[in-house]
């Protein structure tokens, strides 16, 4: 992947200082300095552009764009086209099976009834053939039995940290600027913080199951107080990261868990996700307690709302 755009001189300043140590002897005709940092070379130009080579280069320019937003209120736009396409080579060439990784999954976003929950683990190379025999792979490929089996077994042996963000919370925070993809940014940030401030795990990758590009994923957590920044956005990742994998079974584990909680409380069978069957319960629900419940148990954005109120004006 590369990525081009132009410094501002207090930027450039800040680059020259910030790459002193990690500069290579050797530096291109016209360049101030080429570095390498991990994955990603570095090249600041005598015209003040800069360019970032590697597979995190976008996270490594993502920095700086940053501060050009905060120091300058500059906005840097990157070529969508050429950045879809090195994106999308990028994903399929991340393979993270073999590495000690930390990773984060979401489940939740889909269904109209019940919370969102985001769990970030950590996969060490020691829990990999424990996690294989254990059929880990990606919770939507297993069935919720099974699911119920193997996450118990997880939470006993891997490092791990899930948030849970409930109905009645989602509905008083959700607006237009702090929509679905904000809210799954903010919350996997949270979760990769925390798990990392429990231990100094020695891990190799940090792997987010992409639903956003990076660019907007740094946008959405913009105003958090502590970031974790060097990490590969990967699409379907629950099939090619351990981690991301146990996440998502952690994840549905405490979803499902979640969902009883609710049945319980309402005497009633919720169905997931957000079809048909949603609404009808839905019309039995507010029937039952009032439309006011829908607010503690569902996610009131979602279009099944209105059809619920629809099918009980008529």
């Amino acid at each position: 992947m590369n990525i081009v755009f132009k410094a501002s001189p207090n930027i450039q300043e800040k680059m020259i200082k910030y790459y002193a140590d990690k500069r290579k002897d050797k530096t291109p005709p016209y360049a101030v300095f080429q570095a390498v940092d991990a994955d990603t070379i570095i090249t600041l130009y005598e015209s003040g552009k800069v360019m970032f080579q590697g597979i995190s280069a976008d996270i490594d320019a993502n920095l700086w764009m940053e501060m050009e937003k905060k120091l300058n209120n500059r906005t840097i736009d990157i070529d969508s086209k050429d950045k879809k396409k090195d994106d999308k080579k990028d994903t399929e060439e991340k393979v993270f099976y073999n590495f000690s990784t930390v990773g984060s999954d979401e489940v939740g976003t889909g269904d109209y009834f019940g919370p969102i929950v985001v769990t970030a683990s950590y996969v060490s190379k020691e829990n990999i053939s424990f996690l294989t025999d254990l059929g880990v792979r990606d919770s939507k490929k297993l069935t919720d039995d099974k699911i119920m089996k193997i996450a118990p077994e997880l939470i006993k042996n891997i490092p791990y940290v899930t948030l849970i963000l409930d109905n009645d919370k989602y509905n008083s925070n959700y607006s237009t600027e702090l929509n679905m993809n904000k809210i799954k940014a903010i919350l996997h940030n949270k979760a990769l913080v925390s798990l990392l401030k429990k231990d100094n795990y020695d891990y190799e990758k940090i792997v987010i199951d992409q639903f956003v590009y990076p660019k907007k994923y740094f946008e959405h957590i913009y105003g958090a107080k502590e970031k974790i920044i060097k990490i590969h956005f990967v699409t379907k990742a629950e099939d090619k990261c351990l981690s991301v994998a146990a996440s998502s079974i952690i994840s549905r584990y405490t979803f499902l868990l979640k969902m009883q909680e609710l049945e319980k409380e309402i005497k009633m069978e919720i169905p997931k996700g957000a079809g048909p069957k949603v609404d009808e319960v839905g019309v039995e629900i507010v029937k039952k307690y009032g439309l006011s419940k829908l607010n503690h148990i569902a996610k009131l954005n979602f279009k099944n709302t209105e059809k619920i109120k629809s099918i009980l004006d008529n």
